[in-house]
């Protein structure tokens, strides 16, 4: 659990600093399109957000690794850890593009490309969700995550107090 704690900050820090949406979640949610696990513009749940992942996932080739990442309880519907079982697909670059491509068709706006050393990481935003793609499968180590944190003060209080909660090893 520690390691989802350290994901928590990863993703939560990537969301909010250096971005061209800071302070912006409140008037996100209002603004949503309602693509697919949209409601009309209401927030997404955790729920929806999960099955967008598995949907969009284990359509262009992933099958879920359940040995990955593991949410606390009080954070569950605060954020969301999707991680591929790269070593099973057959072209897990190709996986990973095509997975990004669907969530972008269903409503999810790409805000940020960053690749080095033959790893690519986008972020993702859809109703005051930020998604976190992962994608380093080029080396040895074959590994393709997608963590999604709700950024609502809600959230944020509930994400934080999972951290304390969670003893570092």
């Amino acid at each position: 659990m520690a390691a989802a704690a350290g994901v928590v900050l990863l993703v939560a820090g990537c969301g909010s600093e250096g971005g061209t949406d800071k302070g912006g979640s409140s008037s996100a949610g209002s603004s949503s399109t309602g693509g697919s696990g949209g409601s009309g513009g209401e927030r997404l749940t955790g729920a929806a957000v999960t099955k967008e992942l598995t949907d969009a996932a284990t359509a262009a080739g992933f099958t879920q690794d359940a040995s990955g990442e593991q949410i606390p309880a009080e954070a569950k519907d605060c954020m969301v850890s999707w991680t591929a079982d790269a070593e099973k697909a057959k072209d897990p670059a190709k996986s990973y593009a095509d997975t990004v491509a669907t969530l972008t068709k269903g409503g999810w706006n790409e805000e940020r490309k960053t690749e080095q050393g033959g790893s690519v990481i986008k972020s993702l935003k859809k109703s005051g969700w930020q998604l976190q793609a992962s994608n380093h499968s080029a080396g040895p180590l074959k590994l393709v995550m997608f963590v999604a944190v709700d950024s609502s003060p809600e959230c944020a209080a509930a994400l934080t107090a999972a951290n304390k909660a969670t003893p570092s090893s």
